[in-house]
């Protein structure tokens, strides 16, 4: 390997700044603060969010996704005058119709 080209490849603390979680990793990240850990120093790098507590990661978003999909079906079977999915399907006709397509496409088409 030649001498002077490569940046330092190092153990960096990277602290999480959304709820001060901390972890060493190797990293040429430059590093302007240091912080010492278990009686050693190391160049501490700040980050605004980590795995630690991006909802992507947490779970969060999920609880948020799956709230609104709750609150979309309740409005959307609300005005649907509480008929369950089955009695709508079949007061639509839609099972009939399907019945008649699939009927005249020759049905179902087994191979031996």
């Amino acid at each position: 390997m030649k001498k002077g080209i490569h940046p330092e490849f190092r153990e960096v603390v990277f602290q999480d700044m959304t709820n001060g979680k901390q972890f060493i990793i190797r990293s040429t990240a430059p590093a302007r603060e240091k912080v010492s850990i278990d009686g050693r120093d190391y160049p501490l790098v700040k980050l605004d969010t980590s795995s630690e507590s991006h909802p992507f990661y947490t779970g969060a978003q999920q609880r948020v996704l799956e709230t609104g999909r709750v609150e979309k079906f309740r409005q959307k079977f609300a005005r649907a005058g509480g008929l369950n999915a089955q009695q709508r399907v079949l007061e639509t006709g839609r099972v009939e119709k399907f019945r008649q397509k699939f009927a005249r496409a020759g049905g179902l088409k087994r191979s031996v």
